[in-house]
């Protein structure tokens, strides 16, 4: 227990130095400065936030709208990405569509998803969705390629079904390396949900600091800025512990 409070402690001395330097600056030198505000000032606009509940309201619309976005981006992902490795002529077919729509930005069909959904949470979550879709497509196409042969071969023997060779052999099979997809998914959600509602969406957390930015209030700015990567953090770490209980639970060492 005592080592894990002298890491804890270790790993929060940088981030205490940099605020430390930060409320000296800013109290100092910069406090004329219109984009940087002591963190002593930010905590009073993070307690003000919370207290008329903006904090609340504006976190939990992108947290709904990124993980929306993010089941509709993983399923359809992993589904098509197993079929594609599954189905060596179905990968040769689709290799250049895929190589074609995979660079395009996500932040870019934001207009057009506003002209088709106009503002809120289905305009976020068909940008969020399409952000995580190819990196999921091409992570699950690669794990499906890597399944064992033999688990194959064992349901043809056993005349299965497609969608019961996928739900019995395949997925499970694949479930430790799309983990790595779903973590990498989780954080893709979370940024293009702050930077859609940044750029566009007049709701969520990247909303409520470009309101601050153009408030010109930057200890509400920096307190949105803080409380975001607190978010991201905790999202992640979730993610982990997810995937440490269903590896045990699998009998995988995660």
């Amino acid at each position: 227990m005592r080592a894990r409070i002298r890491s804890i402690l270790r790993g929060a001395a940088l981030p205490l130095v940099l605020l430390g330097a930060l409320e000296w600056y800013a109290r100092g030198p910069g406090k004329n400065s219109d984009a940087l505000a002591p963190p002593t000032l930010a905590l009073r606009a993070f307690a003000g936030a919370m207290t008329d509940g903006s904090l609340l309201t504006s976190t939990l619309f992108t947290l709904a709208s990124a993980a929306a976005g993010l089941a509709i981006g993983f399923v359809l992902g992993v589904l098509f990405g197993t079929w594609l490795g599954l189905s060596e002529r179905a990968g040769r077919w689709s290799f250049l569509t895929v190589e074609v729509l995979r660079p395009i930005p996500s932040v870019a069909l934001i207009p057009l998803a506003m002209l088709v959904f106009g503002f809120g949470v289905r305009m976020e979550c068909a940008v969020v969705g399409f952000a995580v879709f190819w990196p999921m497509l091409v992570l699950g196409q690669a794990a499906a390629r890597q399944v064992d042969p033999r688990l194959l071969e064992v349901a043809k023997a056993l005349e299965l079904s497609a969608w019961a060779r996928l739900c019995k052999l395949v997925l499970p099979a694949m479930v430790p390396r799309l983990f790595v997809a779903f973590r990498l998914g989780v954080a893709i959600a979370l940024v293009v949900a702050v930077t859609v509602e940044i750029a566009a969406n007049p709701y969520g957390m990247g909303y409520a600091i470009m309101m601050a930015q153009q408030s010109l209030d930057p200890a509400l700015m920096l307190t949105w800025l803080v409380w975001i990567a607190l978010v991201g953090y905790v999202v992640n770490a979730l993610a982990l512990l997810l995937q440490r209980h269903v590896s045990r639970a699998m009998g995988v060492i995660p």
